[in-house]
């Protein structure tokens, strides 16, 4: 019979408890193994999902690594339902971005001219965007070389127009959370906006690109 140690600090403290709690942590093998036993179901998962090989793969890499640096010190019994938490949110993070990715481009696409800076252009073309996942290989390729160009440009934007785009098309708050977040009026947003939609479309026609 193997008796367990009690170690007691300067003070006199029994700290029993705290070994047991290291002792339950998984080890870098158990990490190890479980993740490798677990990768095959986790990739059928995110095929399910998103329909896309590679981006499945992405997902479950991504996922893997989450639960490895986040979690890794964490008991064995824990870790399967820790990492389907991060794999689901993953994938929800997946297509999140490709709606938003998609909506740019729909975005930039759907501007008209007019002189009206409270004019945003979301409200007009509401769920247009489709779903990014279902498009050819040679498509996606020549959107995320598109999508490129176009986060270059963003980051050339004024401080507060940079800030209300990403605000409004990538974190995906309505107009008034923005105007919250930016302490300014919902109209200031819609001008803030507007004004950055209409300084990348003369960005990307100059380039020569047409949407």
């Amino acid at each position: 019979m193997v008796k367990a140690f009690t170690t007691t600090d300067n003070r006199g403290i029994d700290s029993q408890p705290e070994n047991a709690r290291i002792l339950a942590l998984a080890s870098p093998r158990e990490l190890s193994d479980f993740l490798t036993a677990v990768e095959r179901r986790a990739f059928k998962q995110a095929m399910f999902a998103v329909h896309n090989e590679e981006s499945a793969l992405d997902i479950v890499q991504d996922a893997m690594m989450k639960l490895a640096e986040k979690y890794g010190d964490r008991p064995s019994t824990e870790l399967p339902m820790l990492f389907q938490r991060i794999l689901q949110n993953t994938i929800r993070d997946y297509y999140r971005r490709s709606k938003v990715r998609s909506l740019w481009t729909t975005l930039l696409s759907a501007l008209s001219p007019t002189d009206d800076e409270n004019h945003d252009p979301l409200e007009s073309i509401g769920g247009e965007s489709g779903s990014y996942s279902h498009q050819l290989p040679d498509d996606q390729l020549q959107q995320s070389q598109l999508l490129a160009i176009i986060e270059k440009e963003i980051e050339l934007l004024p401080a507060r127009q940079r800030e209300a785009f990403l605000l409004r098309y990538w974190e995906d708050m309505d107009v008034a959370e923005t105007a919250s977040a930016m302490g300014c009026s919902e109209g200031s947003v819609k001008t803030h906006c507007s004004r950055a939609n209409h300084t990348l479309a003369a960005a990307l026609k100059a380039k020569g690109i047409t949407l």
